[in-house]
């Protein structure tokens, strides 16, 4: 899939805007130079994705690294795991990405591991996956000259691998991830919370549903997620097993087979 030149400059002006609607207060000059020179080299879009802002850093995303072999016509990836340092048992795994740009080249080599240790609460459980995206991310990047790191790549993203920003920053509804400035996104905090205090996250949304009186913490009001973000955080540094024992009151009981 190849993107005529001209639409070029609609992009950028796109991605410009995507910026300094959804983090104001990131956009220095430097970065916006940077988003237009990969934009212009590499296509990629902020509204579909493919670049994220965290913490006034911009990183690309493994949906925009795979684009971008799209349209360069690559070839082939290959990912095999590596046996000697996993350890399934521990949740450690390690994956060896090969990215081949052509027919008969040689390929560009990346490496990816991820164990329970750097990987967010929300993905908890899927290591062996986010050690694969993190192999082909690296072999991308290699591949295609794109410096920028990876979202995935991080030890811990606050925003978690299930948040598009980009998409949700503009368009929802119950104000949940509205970001005031110079103030976190109140599921930033939930999820920092939740690293810090290590706590299930699976049971932390049981518990906010129940708090909140809704079905799924999605559909509460920012202020009733709010007052419950606080009412996790008091527990949590007054009475921190008190709060795991109330939530292990959510846990689904388990059948037992006659």
């Amino acid at each position: 899939m190849t993107i005529a030149r001209r639409n070029i400059p609609r992009l950028v002006r796109t991605n410009m805007a995507y910026a300094r609607k959804c983090w104001p207060s990131e956009c220095s000059k430097s970065t916006l130079s940077t988003l237009r020179e990969l934009t212009t080299r590499f296509f990629l879009s902020i509204p579909l994705g493919e670049l994220r802002f965290l913490d006034g850093t911009l990183y690309v995303t493994h949906s925009g690294l795979l684009r971008v072999a799209e349209r360069r016509h690559c070839r082939g990836i290959r990912v095999q795991l590596v046996a000697s340092p996993s350890c399934p048992s521990t949740g450690r795994w390690v994956f060896k990405a090969t990215v081949y740009k052509t027919n008969g080249a040689k390929g560009f080599v990346g490496y990816g591991d991820a164990d329970p240790s750097n990987v967010s609460p929300l993905v908890r459980g899927a290591e062996m996956r986010v050690a694969e995206t993190r192999a082909v991310n690296r072999a991308l990047r290699k591949a295609y000259g794109i410096g920028l790191c990876s979202v995935e790549e991080l030890g811990w993203s606050p925003r978690g691998s299930d948040l598009d920003q980009a998409k949700q920053a503009p368009t929802a509804s119950n104000g949940n991830n509205h970001q005031h400035s110079g103030q976190p996104r109140l599921r930033d905090r939930l999820c920092l919370l939740i690293r810090q205090h290590q706590l299930d996250p699976n049971l932390v949304k049981a518990y906010a549903a129940d708090y909140c009186g809704t079905t799924t913490l999605r559909e509460a009001s920012r202020d009733l997620v709010e007052a419950f973000i606080n009412e996790i955080a008091g527990r949590a540094s007054k009475d921190r097993e008190g709060l795991v024992c109330h939530l292990n009151s959510y846990a689904k009981p388990q059948e037992v087979n006659s």
